[in-house]
């Protein structure tokens, strides 16, 4: 994760919401960028599983985009966002399970065909019935 701030870029910009006369003059919103695609420190697989995870976050050249808006102060928002980008990377480390092909068992089928006979022999009932009216 260490490597990771390295190829972090901050742009610090004006947060919409509450923080009454200081909304419009000091920028403490938090923009954070980080390039994926072209980043050294992150596998291929890992970078796949980020890109998959980030969704639109994520623009075209592959760059993400976190916007940390949450607090009133600079330095909260700007953690917020490392914390946000170290958690996505987090999540995208961790290898998804390969599914395991399973197949019905003998007493599953046995059901299932049993069922479909009781179905049928119920329609078949009802064809019967209707000749007789």
């Amino acid at each position: 994760m260490k490597n990771l701030e390295k190829e972090i870029k901050l742009d610090y910009i004006r947060a919409s919401g509450p923080g009454g006369q200081n909304v419009n003059k000091v920028a403490t919103a938090v923009q954070l960028r980080f390039d994926v695609t072209n980043s050294p420190s992150l596998t291929l697989d890992l970078k796949s599983r980020l890109i998959k995870l980030a969704g639109k976050r994520m623009t075209d050249a592959g760059v993400l985009i976190i916007e940390a808006t949450k607090f009133r102060t600079q330095e909260k928002n700007r953690q917020d966002a490392i914390e946000r980008l170290n958690e996505l990377v987090r999540r995208a480390s961790e290898k998804p399970k390969l599914r395991q092909k399973t197949k019905p068992t003998k007493a599953s089928k046995e059901r299932r065909l049993n069922e479909k006979k009781k179905v049928g022999q119920t329609k078949k009932i009802r064809r019967d019935k209707q000749g007789f009216e």
